[in-house]
């Protein structure tokens, strides 16, 4: 869709862009012989840029068509310039499309009240580090005008009043498109559509009139099409650029163009693919130890000695293990986990490197501080974080904040929410999250109970030799079946909740009615990931740390709510691992094909998805909570972080294809950092400490072997290690009501548990040894040794690594004293120039002067 703006005379129609050279592909042939003249960014006249675009279907609603045109009157009262497509020009023959024009004077004056920055002088300073060993790193940078499309300026905010001061070469391009539809946007929301004469604080601003209808899109245009470059030297070709050299997946080894991204979409999208880009990076150090810990584990398979007793038919082919359920479990041999015991055997391998993990773990947070810091001034965003809270107040709270009150510090009246209504607000979302969080947990503890309920009807199905399944019962054991039907029905009640919490968690962060976007967005960020935690993980939770350590032992087994509901306590395999399963369900990438089949720009993009302001937020929380998987159980998992890195690596193409091909153009916005995301990922740093911890002491077989080796073994070496760790039970002992229904006919007459209790016959029988008690100490040692180790080292290397960079502070710090220094020559000059006029118009007495002086510096002051 070429964005050139080759335009004939009015007579000829809007324009035939006849220089656009190159042959159409087959699927866009169509567009260029119905409509070749309309696709464009520009006004009919050729010359004004459309800014902003709105549609509307004239249902012939009176007050609808009211609302337009109070609406548009008051857009035009604001000095911008409308033009409207009528429906007959459109494929629908139904919708009308309003193109808005800012001009320089509207633009100069938001640009003045929103403290946007601009260049003033060229800057003689290298933004960035120098790039060493060009050989080597040449395969995967990209070409220096799409890394860097920006000539690099010192800039200033925007003052309306020294026009002269700034590096105005052409009012048209002076501000960048971004910089255009952000200001025409600021505008559509705080606009009124009611009548003159008329006050109505509610009807105002441009997501009101969406909401209810009046209009059914808002949306700034993209530049040209994206599949083929426009061969007009004044065609803009920057999405050809973004789609060529970074949303094709055969770019995944390149660099990204985080420079173009922040140009075309803005600071805050270009934070968020800054971000996941450095994360996938760190993500490939962990992914290395996790490969290299697996195939080590794998091939140490054989050296293993408990491994081998377990597999061994003499030993764990002998040794008879207690039902692992009530009546439709059999007895089994231990050999038959022979499978888990080699994944055990994978998992201590990598429990060692558990602590490396983590501090690759801390020096991706801090490292990232560093590489934000840098953004921050690089973009121009080192102060914007005050202006977002003093300038950019949600026009929502304007509307609804009736009372007023002095500004401390601007001295200027402004809407506040009364502490009263504030806490009532506060108080009322707060017993709304903990309903929700509380209704997940009760999901959470029917699908345990279903668990609980089915595995005996599942083991009795499978080894029922009148079923027809009894082939497929020698892979499908009942805790598989079980396990898998348990997951199908938690992934649904995941699906079904998350569908109502971002429903609810809006409406009660609208509620609250926070002050500023920011505000705004770091409250439903909270929220929703407080949901999403609970919801995701829950089961992870209840499988790492409850199921299987509540089981009791066969004279006294362990059951769900009480004896009386026979639900019995899950148990895990007796080769003491559990592989966790971590499940990423991909979000579904709903997609418009063939957009290009309309006829006009505005057409064109009317038809693509829209980007919502909180659209974003659902690519963070994606990636955070894949962050919480492989952090939290990443001791459970050794190949988490790899899988990871391959999603990641796509991810980040896809989500670069969804914004190039099928989102509409998003409204620029402007972000120093990525919010409250920040203190989510340090919190789930810290908390996966604890949880790794636990996962190592409770989970794995690690404390016990060490115990075993260094306390109990006879000849320090693992042999008897299995034998050791189980205990007997006396198989007459075992309750009728515990006993498995099928004949049992056996001349062994006791059965083995993974326990340390005292054999029957022993004066203190089914109680726990001393063995278990030194192993329960050295299990919470360690968990008090480890925290303390991996906390000392993170804030350690937290304190060794400065978050903002020495070479960055000193740029700061030198580009505000030049500043300074070139607004003080300008302000002296500007005076110089003032005094030099008034002495050349005005007699020379002393009367004359004295008023003059005091003129002159009242308006320099």
């Amino acid at each position: 869709f070429c964005a050139c703006f080759c335009f004939a005379d009015d007579s000829s129609g809007n324009g035939v862009n006849a220089l656009c050279e190159g042959g159409p592909l087959p699927a866009h042939s169509e567009v260029k012989r119905l409509q070749p003249n309309r696709d464009t960014v520009f006004f009919r006249d050729g010359v004004r840029r459309i800014d902003f675009v709105l549609s509307y279907v004239d249902d012939k609603d009176e007050r609808k068509q009211e609302r337009r045109k109070e609406f548009e009157a008051n857009l035009q009262k604001e000095g911008l310039e409308l033009e409207t497509e009528d429906k007959s020009e459109s494929k629908d023959h139904k919708t009308y499309f309003l193109k808005i024009h800012a001009p320089w004077e509207v633009l100069a004056t938001y640009a003045d009240v929103l403290n946007i920055k601009v260049p003033f002088k060229d800057s003689d300073m290298q933004h960035g580090p120098d790039v060493h060993l060009d050989w080597l790193s040449c395969p995967f940078r990209l070409p220096d005008h799409i890394m860097h499309p920006q000539t690099d300026y010192f800039t200033y905010p925007f003052d309306k009043n020294k026009m002269d001061f700034f590096l105005i070469n052409d009012k048209e391009t002076f501000f960048p498109p971004s910089t255009r539809n952000r200001i025409v946007f600021y505008i559509l929301a705080r606009v009124p559509y009611y009548r003159e004469g008329y006050k109505d604080r509610e009807k105002t601003g441009i997501k009101r009139l969406l909401n209810n209808g009046t209009y059914t899109a808002a949306f700034p245009l993209h530049d040209c099409r994206y599949w083929k470059r426009a061969r007009n030297a004044e065609c803009e070709s920057e999405r050809f650029n973004l789609y060529k050299h970074w949303a094709r997946f055969l770019c995944f080894y390149k660099e990204q163009p985080l420079n173009l991204i922040k140009k075309y979409y803005g600071e805050k999208i270009g934070i968020y693919f800054a971000w996941l880009g450095f994360y996938t990076e760190m993500l490939f150090f962990a992914a290395v130890m996790g490969v290299i810990c697996f195939t080590y584990g794998a091939l140490s398979y054989g050296n293993n000695k408990s491994s081998e007793e377990i597999c061994d038919a003499n030993i764990g082919g002998s040794i008879l293990m207690c039902p692992l359920c009530d009546k439709k479990c059999p007895f089994w041999k231990l050999n038959s986990t022979c499978f888990s015991s080699w994944k055990k055997c994978i998992q201590t391998t990598y429990n060692a490197s558990i602590n490396c993990f983590f501090f690759v773990l801390t020096l991706f947070l801090e490292f990232w501080k560093r590489r934000q810091a840098r953004l921050e001034y690089e973009w121009d965003l080192v102060d914007f974080e005050e202006e977002q809270q003093q300038l950019q107040i949600r026009p929502e709270f304007e509307i609804k904040c009736t009372n007023r009150r002095e500004n401390k510090i601007t001295k200027e009246m402004e809407p506040y929410l009364p502490v009263t209504s504030k806490c009532a607000r506060f108080c009322f979302s707060g017993a709304t999250v903990i309903f929700w969080i509380s209704l997940i947990v009760a999901c959470i503890i029917g699908v345990i109970a279903y668990r609980l309920a089915v595995y005996a009807a599942f083991a009795s199905i499978i080894k029922d030799p009148m079923r027809k399944i009894q082939l497929v019962g020698r892979f499908i054991t009942p805790q598989l079946a079980t396990s898998v039907t348990a997951s199908c029905i938690n992934f649904v009640i995941i699906m079904i909740l998350n569908f109502f919490y971002e429903k609810v968690a809006i409406w009660i962060t609208d509620m609250e009615i926070p002050k500023t976007h920011l505000e705004y967005e770091n409250r439903l960020t909270i929220k929703m990931f407080m949901f999403q935690f609970v919801n995701y993980y829950s089961s992870c939770f209840y499988v790492a740390f409850f199921k299987g350590k509540f089981v009791g032992y066969p004279g006294k087994y362990s059951y769900m709510f009480g004896n009386f509901t026979k639900l019995r306590n899950e148990e895990c395999d007796p080769g003491g691992f559990r592989q966790m399963l971590m499940r990423n369900w991909w979000s579904s990438r709903k997609g418009r094909h063939n957009p290009e089949n309309h006829y006009s720009r505005w057409e064109q993009d009317y038809v693509l998805l829209n980007f919502s302001q909180i659209g974003l937020f659902y690519e963070y929380l994606e990636m955070v909570i894949q962050f919480g998987f492989i952090t939290l159980f990443v001791a459970s998992f050794p190949l988490a972080p790899v899988l990871a890195l391959f999603n990641n690596i796509l991810e980040i193409r896809v989500d670069a294809w969804k914004f190039t091909t099928q989102f509409r153009r998003p409204v620029a916005s402007k972000a120093r950092n990525i919010g409250a995301w920040q203190e989510i990922l340090n919190s789930v740093a810290i908390l996966s400490v604890v949880t790794n911890a636990f996962i190592m002491a409770f989970t794995s077989d690690m404390i016990p072997r060490m115990v075993y080796l260094y306390a109990y073994s006879k000849d320090a070496s693992m042999s008897g290690y299995i034998n050791n760790s189980l205990s007997v039970y006396n198989i007459s002992q075992i309750h009728p009501d515990n006993m498995p229904e099928e004949n049992w006919h056996n001349s062994t007459t006791t059965c083995r548990y993974r326990d340390y209790r005292y054999p029957p016959g022993h004066e203190r029988q089914y109680t726990h040894t001393m063995q278990f008690w030194h192993i329960l100490a050295a299990k919470m040692a360690f968990i008090i040794i480890m925290e303390h180790v991996v906390f000392v080292v993170k804030f350690f290397v937290a304190w060794l690594i400065p978050d903002v960079p020495s070479d960055v502070k000193a740029r700061i710090k030198r580009e505000r004293y030049l500043i300074q220094e070139y607004l003080h020559k300008y302000e002296v000059e500007r005076l110089k120039v003032q005094l030099s006029a008034s002495f050349i118009t005005e007699p020379r007495s002393e009367t004359s002067l004295t008023p003059d002086k005091h003129e002159v510096v009242s308006e320099c002051s």
